[in-house]
């Protein structure tokens, strides 16, 4: 008879799972709270790839000069989009699979929560001694009075109650500890959301301007110019911002580190909404932007930009303009490319070198600033010819590509070193003309942002942080009260002993001290019975 039974339970097979079941299946594992960490843990891991390969988005040059110097892994990884991370078909899944995962996690919850929230507290327990905080009172009044006062008091202390019977009372609190929980998820997600929608919908655009020129809102204004996928870069806003001047001071009286240090960077700009609109004059500084329709410019950087003037071999101008050089320390030792392309393809004329606000040469470093302010000015060039755009190829305004290029040399078959100070010449071998340093501006690093869910995204940011505090400050609590009348006492005054018992969701080491100040605040005094 065992063995019949044993072979009967054997022979039972759990039923299979149809496409029906699979599917709830996958839906509950994707809205669990641990998926929806792992695809956060996920979305960081997939963001490093973004911060370690150059983004075309951001740099196509230095994505082109890395292809070109692999050959054989750099076709193979832009195939998998590491050089648009944030675009990738792979990016976006674990995106949009966080997203449903948060919004299918909080729905279930929310819905629960409400019905929790509208359900009366359930009934008292028999035994209430048996709870984890139980105290045991009597106090004068009939059990009607007492009933009454402990209702009105626990309403007072923002608990729910409710009265099974005339004798008892059920109340409950804390559920702003859920909803706090709630809140969190919820705003975790819009931020999700807002950040998806800045990236869709934003852009941001880098330049570097000169004194006396002006930031346009157009594509040729930008040195790098990022767009997000949905961005239309043919309605873009028509502002302009034009650097007046730019002013920047230095620390001088200070010795060691503080020698040279920055005190003051503020550009006098000139902006306006678009064509025919008027024109406002004011001050862009540090963590100090200018509002402009839709976005907001930001002073990043700055620097220096030597005018400079290149004429062919018959004194013809063919290059004057102010070029940014870009500061490498703190004393703006700077580097930069001077591109002379109004010239025959293969006789384009390319400088490269050093501007140095305070020039000096040190033997070990040779050609060096010792200061960051305009004290011994002086431009450090190197010189090439040839074509400049070999095949079209993009390339960094601010370097200069020689490998379709040669250095240009004395006739002794010395490089040529070219050393300008404001209002020198220096003379080009070979009759290819002269270049000329005539005088020197200042630039202002100007970051133009335009990202129209970042208010939402700030409101996420607060919600996500008032429902952690809500969450981890409030603790549900159940209060059970249950009173009966003294019998057979000798004061003349009705007596009513209660009972208190409390428990509380998850540990909360101070539901003993609640239930006596909760006895202290409805009495005042009591005497405990055994």
């Amino acid at each position: 008879m065992t063995e019949l039974k044993q072979r009967q339970v054997g022979t039972i097979t759990q039923p299979r799972l149809g496409p029906t079941g699979w599917a709830r299946w996958a839906w509950r594992q994707l809205t669990s709270m641990r998926a929806a960490l792992l695809l956060l843990l996920c979305l960081a891991v997939a963001a490093v790839p973004g911060s370690i390969w150059p983004q075309r988005n951001i740099d196509a040059a230095r994505v082109a000069d890395y292809l070109q110097r692999h050959p054989l892994a750099g076709p193979w990884m832009d195939r998998i989009g590491l050089f648009d991370v944030y675009a990738s078909p792979w990016f976006a899944a674990i995106y949009i699979l966080l997203l449903v995962s948060l919004i299918g996690c909080i729905g279930p919850r929310t819905m629960h929560y409400a019905r929790a929230y509208r359900a009366a507290p359930p009934r008292p327990p028999r035994h209430l001694d048996r709870l984890e905080a139980h105290r045991r009172v009597q106090v004068p009044g009939t059990p009607q009075e007492v009933v009454h006062r402990t209702r009105t008091i626990l309403g007072r202390r923002h608990y729910r109650t409710h009265a099974y019977d005339e004798h008892s009372i059920s109340a409950e609190s804390g559920h702003l500890g859920e909803a706090g929980n709630l809140l969190f998820h919820a705003s975790l997600a819009l931020i999700v959301i807002a950040v998806a929608a800045g990236h869709l919908f934003g852009w941001r655009g880098d330049a570097i301007v000169p004194e006396g020129q002006a930031l346009t809102n157009t594509l040729s204004s930008y040195g790098t110019f990022s767009p997000g996928p949905w961005v239309d870069t043919e309605r873009l806003a028509p502002f302009t911002v034009r650097v007046d001047s730019m002013r920047a001071t230095f620390e001088e009286q200070a010795s060691g580190a503080q020698f040279g240090a920055p005190r003051v960077f503020t550009a006098t700009v000139t902006a306006s909404d678009g064509p025919g609109d008027p024109t406002r004059r004011t001050k862009l500084e540090v963590n100090k932007p200018l509002s402009l329709p839709g976005a907001k410019a930001f002073l990043l950087g700055n620097g220096y930009a030597p005018v400079v003037t290149v004429r062919d071999g018959a004194g013809k101008v063919v290059y004057r303009d102010a070029t940014p050089f870009l500061p490498q320390d703190n004393n703006y030792r700077s580097t930069g490319a001077i591109k002379v392309s109004g010239l025959p393809k293969d006789r384009q004329l390319g400088f490269t070198g050093l501007f140095l606000p305070t020039a000096t040469i040190e033997a070990r470093i040779g050609p060096t600033s010792l200061f960051p302010a305009l004290k011994n000015p002086a431009l450090v060039l190197t010189a090439y010819e040839g074509e400049l755009y070999p095949g079209g190829r993009p390339q960094n305004v601010y370097t200069l590509a020689t490998d379709a290029m040669t250095q240009l040399r004395q006739p002794s078959g010395d490089p040529v070193r070219i050393w300008l100070t404001p209002g020198s010449t220096v003379q080009l071998p070979g009759g290819r003309g002269s270049i000329t340093l005539e005088s020197v501006s200042r630039f202002a690093g100007l970051s133009v942002r335009h990202d129209p869910a970042k208010p939402f995204a700030l409101i996420g940011a607060i919600g996500a942080m008032l429902g952690l505090t809500f969450s981890f400050t409030t603790r549900r609590r159940r209060v059970f009260v249950r009173v009966m009348p003294v019998v057979g006492g000798a004061e003349t005054t009705p007596m009513t002993i209660v009972d208190f018992g409390a428990l509380a969701k998850g540990g909360d080491p101070r539901l003993r001290a609640a239930v006596d100040r909760l006895i202290s605040d409805l009495f005042g005094t009591e005497r405990e019975r055994s």
